[in-house]
């Protein structure tokens, strides 16, 4: 990680007690498949949507296959849309996109579909890889510049690329300076190998796991894998006003990334560097279960402790 940007919450903080969130009821929302999404339980994410589902001012960046904007869980959302990639056409022809898009942010208590972990958020569909899911280092690059110059505060990228780039490198770096939270897929090789951009430490890299808290099945690993969600069996929008299961890192990315517009909507600059992505940073790391065998830096992620302690400083 990007240690020399962090500062260390106070002590006070650090343990500050949040048995209330951890007996907190996710809401009885209307959507019609809530029981088939476990991993809002297992992200604790009662206690911040007492607080927060989001908020409108926060844009989400999707650098993905594109997404289905008339889908009937995600109208409203897309607020702007481009394609970078070889693809004619900015649509979803493929379905990896509006999945996670669903994920994030598919409108919650409408009853239909899905809630998604950050309801109240905005999306922009950044349209990076083709229509067969295939994507560059320099369509990637150039997707995360123009989102971040037009106000973009969380980007998930669900993709990656083998090889290290330097154009890539550099766009992430741009985006944290900026004040982004950028939110990357470890892979799906089942192996430790680096993958990028989630290598670079200005990324927050995820790997998934199952019910259990086990890894899910060629989830990536590693010392440079910072966060763990659930990825396995996710059930999420797909194109055409359809819905079904995916599992991989992608779905676990966008989990975290909903998870970070929640905790960026609560975060104040504590460090007056004029930004707050490295205080979501630090609040979402340190508070992590400790999982067994998971093969990443900090654990599964925990968005009530993540929420309580940014509370805690906000209110210092």
């Amino acid at each position: 990680g990007i240690a020399g940007d962090f500062v260390p919450a106070t002590e006070s903080c650090e343990q500050s007690n949040y048995s209330a969130s951890a007996q907190a009821q996710l809401p009885s929302f209307s959507d019609t498949y809530l029981d088939r999404q476990w991993a809002l339980d297992r992200l604790n994410l009662a206690h911040v949507w007492q607080v927060t589902l989001g908020s409108p001012d926060i844009l989400v960046a999707v650098l993905d296959t594109g997404i289905d904007r008339n889908h009937e869980d995600l109208a409203g959302k897309v607020v702007a849309e481009v394609n970078f990639s070889n693809s004619p056409v900015v649509d979803d022809l493929h379905g990896h996109g509006t999945h996670i898009a669903g994920i994030i942010a598919a409108n919650a208590n409408n009853s239909i579909g899905i809630a998604g972990a950050a309801p109240g958020c905005l999306l922009m569909n950044v349209k990076v890889a083709d229509d067969k899911g295939r994507c560059d280092a320099a369509a990637i690059a150039e997707g995360i510049v123009w989102s971040v110059d037009r106000g973009a505060r969380v980007l998930n990228i669900s993709l990656c690329v083998s090889e290290p780039s330097k154009e890539l490198e550099e766009a992430i770096k741009y985006a944290w300076s900026r004040g982004a939270v950028i939110v990357t897929a470890a892979g799906n090789h089942g192996n430790s190998v680096p993958q990028y951009p989630a290598y670079y430490p200005e990324c927050i890299a995820v790997t998934a796991t199952r019910e259990d808290d086990s890894r899910a099945p060629l989830a990536n690993y590693g010392d440079w894998v910072d966060v763990a969600a659930p990825g396995y069996q996710i059930y999420s929008t797909l194109p055409n006003n359809e819905y079904g299961y995916n599992t991989g890192t992608s779905q676990a990315t966008a989990y975290v990334t909903g998870i970070a517009v929640l905790l960026y909507c609560i975060a104040i600059d504590g460090d007056g560097d004029g930004r707050v992505n490295d205080e979501v940073r630090v609040a979402l790391e340190s508070s992590c279960q400790q999982i067994d065998g998971s093969g990443m830096r900090n654990g599964l992620v925990d968005s009530g402790k993540a929420a309580a302690r940014l509370e805690c400083e906000a209110n210092l």
